[in-house]
């Protein structure tokens, strides 16, 4: 029992697993863009990780294709150096790099020139051989979104990338892509249709990190194996519902890319709608890939469009002072790092229940969670003897994606005495500490389901697109103007006052950051 008097047990259940996850096929891993920040920071980290757990398949490599030369051993060295700083698990375990250093392969080539993707396929044919990866080839775009249509014809040239119609073909080819996905509706078709030029839906995986926490997957198990919280789960019993993403950090040099994107780009158009569609979605026919993202797509269709002057009304977006002096970002930039969004979801179970979403960097907190308000207690019984009454709060759940990953859960109780006086009381669940077992990193998840070919926690083509769909008006009508100003807010403040009287309007206030 800890200090505050709770105590959590868990009871793993008797039986298998209710989805065996299932070992991946022996592979080989191609990763463009391997000497970048992605691949240094999180998929080494997350590949090393995997071997050290003994996840990877036992026949496995790793390409790394990069377009500066690159010497086999002094690339070996620099991963290492970069997985003593970023891996999970410190210090760095000898025994596990002993064995995944020899799987690591380089290959230096341009993005645009023929000759570099044959000497791919050669080298490929031979670690093919050498490791035993039995041909299957997952390709990796951890490069600027620019290079996607040159990569992908590049390899497709080659012959390294056939058009696989049959489940189950062997041997296997897939292709995993980084957002940003396309940077508005035209643009992502676009980059659909090259892609699906080349190959079949079933061989795209398009990566969101947000679906590989913990939590967010969690939300299915949390909604549909728990009786008491799905009848609930509807516009009868829940007042509204809150998404935050904020972040401590500023844009950290990267000032360029994120002037061309904004905080509308980067985080509502994926992994906010992501997750409010987890959240909003009704039961799936099964936990299958396609029945659960089918459910999702029609959330993005049940949501109401905000177009023109209601963009105004129903959308608040900020910029935190001394944005325009950091490098890379224009001096009259009106590009928001702060978003604040009321959003409705025209379905049966969710009509009238408005979802509000906030999203922003050089913010109070760093935490991503969902709120659940439920509605409040409809009589006062405790309004006590004349004015003096005690505020009831109404109840909340909260599922917390980052930082320590959990769920809370609000209610009302007696404080202990001879007066009748309430308390709120917290009951906070948190995965590390209560499974005692480290939560995997994002990625890691991620990639072994790639290996494994389970697109549950992709994006599909039809949902991005829908996603889009939404989310583009609403970036023509602010970048026009006709959505409203851009307000500048205070590093370290909880964002611009106008996000505040958002809510504010309908007589809600925001959970405190």
């Amino acid at each position: 029992m800890d200090a505050q008097g709770l105590h959590i047990e868990t009871h793993p259940r008797e039986g298998d697993p209710v989805l065996r996850a299932g070992r991946p096929d022996p592979c080989t891993v191609v990763l463009f863009g391997a000497t970048g920040d992605l691949a240094e920071r999180k998929l080494f980290p997350a590949l090393f990780e995997l071997a050290r757990a003994n996840l990877l398949p036992d026949h496995f490599s790793v390409v790394a294709y990069s377009r500066s030369a690159l010497n086999a051993d002094s690339f070996r060295e620099d991963v290492k150096k970069g997985l003593q700083k970023f891996a999970r698990t410190q210090p760095l375990d000898e025994d596990t790099w002993k064995r995944f250093a020899p799987r690591l392969e380089v290959v230096s080539g341009a993005y645009d020139d023929p000759a570099s993707f044959a000497r791919l396929k050669q080298k490929l044919d031979e670690v093919s051989q050498r490791h035993q990866t039995e041909g299957n080839q997952l390709y990796y775009l951890a490069t600027p979104a620019s290079t996607f249509p040159k990569i992908l014809h590049g390899l497709a040239g080659a012959g390294l990338l056939p058009r696989q119609e049959q489940p189950h073909q062997k041997p296997w080819r897939r292709l995993v892509i980084e957002k940003p996905f396309g940077h508005d509706l035209e643009s992502a078709r676009e980059l659909n249709r090259e892609l699906s030029a080349v190959m079949d839906e079933r061989q795209i995986f398009r990566i969101d990190h947000y679906l590989g926490k913990e939590t967010v997957q969690n939300i299915l198990v949390f909604r549909f194996a728990n009786a008491i919280f799905e009848p609930l789960w509807n516009r009868q019993h829940i007042d509204h519902v809150e998404i935050t993403a904020a972040e401590k950090i500023g844009v950290e040099g990267r000032g360029g890319f994120y002037d061309e994107t904004g905080v509308i780009r980067d985080m509502v158009q994926n992994h906010l709608l992501q997750v409010l569609a987890l959240c909003a979605m009704e039961p799936p026919v099964s936990f299958g890939a396609e029945d659960i993202r089918d459910e999702k797509n029609k959330v993005f269709r049940a949501l109401r469009p905000l177009e023109g002057r209601d963009v105004a009304q129903a959308v608040v977006v900020g910029q935190y002072e001394g944005y325009r002096q950091e490098k890379g970002v224009k001096p009259d930039s009106r590009t928001p790092t702060y978003v604040a969004m009321k959003m409705n979801v025209d379905s049966w179970r969710w009509q009238g229940v408005p979802f509000y979403l906030r999203a922003g960097k050089h913010l109070k907190e760093r935490v991503t969670e969902v709120s659940i308000h439920f509605k409040s207690v409809p009589v006062g019984l405790f309004a006590g003897e004349g004015a003096t009454c005690q505020r009831l709060q109404p109840n909340v759940l909260t599922l917390r994606i980052q930082p320590k990953e959990g769920i809370a859960l609000s209610f009302e109780s007696k404080v202990p005495g001879e007066d009748v006086s309430i308390a709120g009381v917290t009951m906070d669940f948190n995965y590390a500490e209560s499974f005692q077992k480290p939560v995997p990193e994002a990625y890691e998840r991620l990639l072994l389901d790639c290996m494994r070919g389970n697109a549950t926690l992709f994006a599909r083509q039809d949902s991005v697109e829908q996603a889009w769909a939404y989310v583009t008006p609403i970036l023509q009508a602010l970048e026009s103007g006709v959505g409203g100003q851009v307000h500048s807010y205070a590093p370290g403040s909880p964002g611009p006052d106008a996000a505040a009287a958002l809510l504010a309007r309908d007589g809600r206030r925001w959970t405190r950051l």
